[in-house]
């Protein structure tokens, strides 16, 4: 019988499931886990104290590198905060539009989660794929902001500024012809709402392909099914929010249980599992993605229907439009003001949270009546997660704990901060 020895090893951060910033000691008995120990820190950038340095607009765009697979959500729940103690109403058509990248986000999310948790375990297409898919919803992103990932698209009483009515167009180039050219403008030729209305209506049968792929694949069963066991008990116990609680059978989700803008107008239902191990999980998340088309579709309906300002008309608070600001002296002074000096919000303190792609992704903001946050605490949804890493994976091999890595689905940005 050959000798089993026992190892302290290290996983990572070099690992390529690991992504480069998860140290893991492992204690093994052979190639059995027996006590997994997650080491954080390598990614630490210092938000929640530079945001304390910044004023309150400055600091948007820090929320875009927290989780910076769920850019606008982080945004939503900072910009929420804000907007709590200011008690500054949001236009309707703001909120909608706000609703409607939420999801975008989250299918921009859960499709990067796909394709890295199936390149991980193995499954190398997949990842092609959903980068496939991934490309339409980034120029989504750029089509509104400028910009592909860090949008600081969302503001304090309202947005950025309202859907562009012409979609941003390939041209022609010698690495593309003018007949390739035409075809891939095909679904450009309209506003963002267009692109976006037909993207929807052709992402139903993606989610088919993926599933196609994988959900009856035997290996991809054989590396899922069983694996990283959480109870509802103990899901709810260590502090599990988002697909990690659904997916252990709790159906909580913070659009239902706390409706936050319009989500209560909107219809779409909440995917629980049953097992709680990564097979669950991963149908949760796949299901989530059809539920999120669906809620996109519902905004496209309403926003085509109702026009209106999408940025609150408290100047104050937010900036006078261009025209107005370089033909009216008023105008400009709040201008100025407000993006050098700042907004001054009221004394107090708040929590504001979103459902974000991962799970609760909450800003606990404290004013003292300054232009700046006094204190700025963010509940990261991946870190409660992380910590679980040491029970979901003992008495699992080596292998496992990589689709275990996976199924947390953590981006570092929010655990460090």
């Amino acid at each position: 019988m050959a000798e089993i020895r026992n190892y302290t090893m290290n996983f990572g951060p070099q690992h390529p499931a690991a992504h480069g910033v998860l140290r893991l000691v492992l204690e093994l008995d052979g190639e059995v886990i027996e006590r997994a120990d997650p080491h954080i820190g390598l990614l630490h950038r210092a938000t929640e104290k530079l945001a304390e340095h910044k004023t309150f607009i400055q600091s948007v765009p820090y929320m875009d590198r927290l989780d910076y697979v769920s850019m606008m959500c982080n945004e939503h729940a900072y910009v929420m905060a804000i907007e709590k103690l200011l008690e500054v109403e949001v236009p309707s058509r703001a909120q909608y539009i706000r609703v409607m990248f939420d999801e975008i986000t989250r299918i921009l999310n859960h499709l990067l989660w796909l394709g890295a948790h199936a390149l991980d375990v193995g499954a190398m297409t997949v990842f092609l794929y959903c980068f496939r898919e991934r490309e339409d919803l980034m120029d989504c992103y750029e089509a509104v902001s400028g910009a592909r990932l860090h949008a600081a698209y969302y503001r304090p009483g309202g947005v950025y500024r309202d859907l562009p009515e012409m979609m941003p167009q390939y041209q022609v180039s010698k690495f593309r012809d003018r007949k390739r050219v035409d075809k891939r403008n095909a679904n450009r030729e309209g506003s963002l709402l267009d692109f976006i209305d037909d993207f929807t209506a052709r992402f139903p049968r993606k989610v088919d392909e993926y599933e196609t792929l994988l959900t009856d694949n035997r290996i991809w069963k054989q590396r899922t099914v069983s694996i990283g066991v959480v109870s509802p008990e103990r899901a709810a116990a260590l502090g599990f929010t988002g697909p990690m609680l659904r997916g252990s059978g709790i159906a909580w989700d913070l659009r239902k249980q706390q409706p936050y803008e319009v989500y209560d107008r909107v219809h779409f239902d909440i995917p629980v599992g049953v097992n709680g191990d990564c097979y669950d999980r991963y149908l949760v998340r796949i299901e989530e993605m059809r539920q999120s088309n669906r809620i996109i579709r519902q905004c496209i309906d309403w926003l085509r229907a109702n026009p209106g300002p999408v940025m609150s008309d408290d100047h104050k608070v937010c900036p006078p439009s261009r025209v107005s600001m370089k033909t009216d002296m008023e105008e400009l002074i709040h201008h100025f003001k407000l993006f050098t000096e700042g907004v001054h919000v009221p004394l107090g303190e708040v929590y504001a949270a979103v459902e974000a792609p991962k799970g609760e992704f909450g800003i606990y903001l404290v004013s003292d009546g300054a232009n700046k946050p006094y204190r700025l605490k963010i509940r990261a949804p991946g870190f409660a997660h992380l910590s679980a890493m040491d029970e979901m994976s003992r008495g699992h091999m080596i292998a496992d704990m990589v689709a275990i890595i996976g199924t947390q689905d953590i981006v570092f940005g929010e655990v460090d901060r």
